[in-house]
């Protein structure tokens, strides 16, 4: 019966199974390093898991899941209107999708699309802008309020923690965005309308400005942490830089553009590559508008 709904599903999503291991990294280099989402889809969000990646959409919320070995994908899930911005897929191939100005999250199920749980946070002056998991819960950053939201992975209730210390909103900024775990348990969250890096402590709030050493993350949108090294998408500045990570501080240790950037937002890894959504904020959003999605290599 598994086996049967597996092959069901890939044809929905023009996924090929096969019963061999996963790609492996000599396979992958022959992936497309940029493809095509749907006209209008106004991406911002990218989560990947196996081969399978999934894009939100800024118009209505839908999800899309693309084949990185093709480019090929179909609409998994309709959205209910509002955005589908940071997203994350969970051991259990559960898609945690923070909501914009929904003020909410939304949990589906990758094998079939089913919306499993829908958690509101706020109802007014919040965007609900992106999430990370760590063992027990999703952490999910408002881009207009100084506070995090946690939802345990149980689905239970979720509660709000509100944040103190050096972190200082700008009423109707864009300000909280990207977030990713800590090298010691906590939280960090880059702040897009100052530049700043903060760690956070996710028991009492406190948020603790991280020494950039004389750089500033300027359209600082989404993140991606591996061991010491912090990747930054720079949206509008068409960048991702790596900053390595101590006790201390970040420290720039490269930077990336492309001639394919066209603000890219958020950033997955797949391989050897990062893989980036073009949100393409500068141009004006019309349901015969492009979007790509574009795969480099790491900085």
């Amino acid at each position: 019966m598994y086996r049967r709904f597996g092959v069901l599903l890939a044809a929905v999503l023009g996924v090929t199974l096969t019963a061999t291991a996963p790609a492996t990294a000599g396979a992958f280099t022959h992936f497309p390093t940029e493809f095509s989402l749907p006209n209008g889809w106004q991406p911002e969000g990218i989560a990947i898991s196996g081969t399978t990646a999934y894009f939100g959409s800024r118009a209505d919320g839908s999800i899309y899941a693309a084949d990185l070995r093709t480019g090929n994908g179909k609409v998994l899930a309709k959205g209910p209107g509002t955005p589908s911005l940071g997203m994350k897929v969970d051991d259990r191939k559960r898609l945690w999708v923070a909501g914009g100005v929904g003020g909410d999250a939304r949990v589906y199920d990758t094998r079939s699309g089913k919306l499993l749980a829908t958690f509101q946070f706020a109802t007014a002056d919040t965007f609900v802008n992106d999430v990370v998991l760590t063992e027990k819960a999703a952490w999910f950053t408002d881009s207009r309020k100084a506070v995090l939201y946690e939802v345990p992975l149980s689905l239970k209730p979720h509660r709000t923690l509100a944040l103190t210390g050096d972190l200082v909103v700008t009423p109707g900024a864009t300000n909280l965005n990207g977030i990713v775990t800590g090298l010691e348990g906590g939280l960090i969250v880059v702040q897009s309308n100052t530049g700043k890096l903060f760690r956070i402590d996710p028991r009492s709030g406190k948020s603790t400005e991280i020494n950039l050493n004389g750089q500033t993350l300027t359209n600082g949108d989404g993140l991606l942490r591996e061991g010491r090294q912090l990747y930054v998408v720079q949206n509008r500045l068409n960048k991702v830089a790596r900053y390595t990570l101590s006790r201390d501080g970040a420290t720039l240790a490269a930077e990336r553009t492309d001639a394919r950037f066209d603000v890219p937002t958020t950033v997955a890894a797949f391989g050897k590559r990062l893989y980036l959504p073009n949100a393409r904020f500068s141009t004006p959003p019309t349901p015969e508008t492009t979007y790509t999605v574009v795969a480099v290599e790491r900085p």
